[in-house]
C-alpha cells in the first residue's frame, strides 16, 4: 500500500492538482468580460500589475484588511488554519527530505518545535471554525456539506500528519492515512473550495486592477480594502 500511495497514486494526485488548478486559472481569465475587463487591463497594463500586486500583498498582511478589523477572532483562526496548511507541508523536514530523495531538490526547513506549534494552532483553529459553523445561526444557515467536507478534510490531514510524525500509536497506519488523505485533498482541490489556492490570487488581482484602473485608486482617492 505504501509503495502504491507514494508511487503511482502520488503522481496521479499531483497531475490532477496542477493540471486542474491551471485549468481553473485559465477558465477564470477566459471568463473576464472582454469589454469591461480585458480592454481596460490591456490598455493600462503597468497600472494594472501594480494594483494587482498591491491588492494581493495587502490581504496577506494580518490585521490590515477591513475584514480583519471587523472580525479579528474569526480572521485570526482563518489565518492560523491556512498557515498550518501551507507552511508546514512546504517546509516540514520529512517532506523536504522525501522530495530531495525523489528529485534531488531541497530547501530550508522549519524547526521541529515550530512545525508542531503551527500544526497544533491550525488544528485548534479548524475545530473552533467548526464550532462557529454550528453555534452561530447566521453561519449555520449557509453552511453546506461541501463546507464541512473541506473543513474536516483539512483537519484530518493535519491530525494524521501530526500523529504520524510523533507515532502516537498505530505507527504505519497514521502514515498511510496521512498520505491517502493528503492525496485526496490534492485531487479534490480543483473541484472544490480548495481551488482558492489559486483563485484567491486571481480574484484579488482582478479587484486590485479594477480599483487602480477603473475606480480612482490611481488618482489617490484612497482605497479601503
Amino acid at each position: 500500500m505504501y509503495q502504491f500511495l507514494t508511487g503511482p497514486m502520488l503522481w496521479i494526485s499531483f497531475a490532477v492538482f496542477f493540471v486542474g488548478l491551471a485549468a481553473r486559472v485559465y477558465l477564470y481569465i477566459k471568463g473576464l468580460h472582454w469589454q469591461m475587463d480585458r480592454v481596460a487591463y490591456g490598455h493600462f497594463n503597468d497600472r494594472g500589475v501594480k494594483w494587482a500586486l498591491k491588492s494581493i500583498l495587502f490581504w496577506l498582511i494580518p490585521f490590515k484588511p477591513m475584514c480583519w478589523q471587523k472580525k479579528p477572532i474569526f480572521q485570526t483562526l482563518f489565518f492560523l488554519l491556512h498557515i498550518g496548511l501551507v507552511l508546514v507541508p512546504l517546509f516540514l523536514y520529512a517532506h523536504v527530505m522525501l522530495i530531495e530523495q525523489a528529485w534531488g531538490v531541497s530547501w530550508p526547513t522549519l524547526p521541529g518545535w515550530l512545525a508542531d506549534a503551527l500544526t497544533i494552532a491550525a488544528m485548534v483553529a479548524a475545530v473552533m471554525m467548526a464550532v462557529r459553523r454550528v453555534a452561530l445561526p447566521e453561519v449555520r444557515i449557509i453552511t453546506t456539506l461541501h463546507d464541512w467536507f473541506v473543513l474536516l478534510l483539512s483537519l484530518a490531514v493535519l491530525a494524521t500528519g501530526f500523529f504520524s510524525a510523533h507515532q502516537q500509536g498505530g505507527g504505519d497506519v497514521w502514515v498511510l492515512a496521512h498520505i491517502a488523505l493528503a492525496e485526496a485533498l490534492l485531487i479534490a482541490a480543483p473541484f472544490t473550495k480548495f481551488s482558492h489556492i489559486v483563485l484567491f490570487f486571481c480574484s484579488r488581482a482582478q479587484i486590485g486592477m479594477d480599483y487602480g484602473i477603473k475606480r480612482g485608486g490611481a488618482k489617490g482617492r484612497g482605497i479601503v480594502w
